[in-house]
């Protein structure tokens, strides 16, 4: 991804995040004061979004993530320990929530929220359209397709706004028809909605756990690589290579062959350019561990094989 489509995919992913901690505060704020506990609830669904899509914002920087002293493998594990903390914490606000509504719905006495909370859900519900089409063009338009998956979370998080509008719309209107009954629909709405955090706690903490283990790369990508290996001047063969994907991040192990008539440094020397050629080629390549073997010296050198020849050519010189 160049620097100007990179600047613009992360200025989407910032437009969403502070849209959703707007509408956090505001959904907030009016479902105190309107008594909504469906809508209270949508806003800590979009509280929770907002915290999730910053946790998820390395992935928009992958390219430009880079190992260092105190990260060797880049920050892949303390991304992982993050997102730990941050499911931790939507499976709690989960939780409550939905103690809370269940012991709305066991009290003595229910009351209707306030019509404003049905303005402010409503509203809500533009806005998070706005954002989703805004980021979905700006995504199909740079060809990102993280930005246009991290579109579609505003699409979840209208659905969730959805059954609050109909919670907290279905006891206003229970209110003006005198049926009271129909009070149990904003807190049913507000289990619903918690239902909905706990699901989300649960998915991410699954995909952390299953990012954070290392585990081999398809065939098809260890293939490439070991293209790009074999093209390095020199090398006469891949022995074998591993790839090993850690969060964000590979680490490659390679074994290859060269002419066992060149010098120790001389193959030190073609180890550095692989390692580069595949750390310069591939961004997400955080380290590369290279063994050196000597090759079979009778193929294809069969004219160095002669003992009796006082000088032995290299390839490099």
């Amino acid at each position: 991804m160049s620097d100007e489509r990179f600047q613009q995919a992360r200025f989407g992913a910032w437009i969403g995040i502070v849209g959703n901690i707007v509408l956090a505060v505001m959904k907030g704020v009016f479902g105190v004061m309107s008594g909504s506990k469906a809508l209270v609830a949508d806003a800590l669904r979009s509280a929770t979004e907002a915290a999730c899509s910053i946790v998820a914002m390395p992935g928009f920087r992958t390219v430009k993530s880079s190992p260092d002293k105190d990260y060797p493998y880049g920050q892949g594990k303390a991304e992982s320990f993050t997102a730990i903390i941050i499911s931790v914490i939507l499976l709690l606000i989960g939780l409550e929530t939905a103690l809370s509504s269940v012991r709305v719905m066991l009290a003595d006495y229910l009351s209707a929220p306030k019509p404003i909370a049905f303005i402010a859900i409503a509203v809500a519900i533009v806005v998070k359209e706005a954002m989703f089409q805004y980021k979905y063009r700006l995504g199909k338009r740079i060809s990102s397709q993280s930005l246009m998956a991290n579109a579609w979370k505003h699409r979840s998080d209208i659905y969730s706004s959805l059954v609050a509008l109909v919670g907290a719309g279905g006891a206003i209107l229970g209110h003006y028809l005198g049926n009271t009954h129909l009070y149990y629909l904003d807190p049913i709405a507000a289990l619903c909605i918690a239902v909905l955090i706990i699901r989300t706690g649960l998915d991410r903490i699954r995909q952390t756990v299953q990012k954070s283990a290392e585990h081999a790369l398809q065939q098809e990508d260890v293939a490439e690589l070991i293209r790009t290996v074999q093209a390095v001047k020199g090398i006469i063969a891949v022995d074998e290579l591993r790839a090993r994907e850690h969060g964000h991040y590979v680490i490659v192990d390679v074994k290859i062959s060269v002419n066992p008539r060149i010098s120790v440094m001389e193959g030190h020397d073609l180890a550095k350019r692989a390692k580069h050629m595949l750390m310069s080629r591939f961004s997400h390549i955080a380290d590369v561990l290279i063994h050196v073997n000597p090759y079979d010296g009778g193929y294809p050198y069969k004219n160095n094989a002669d003992s009796s020849q006082d000088e032995y050519p290299t390839l490099l010189h």
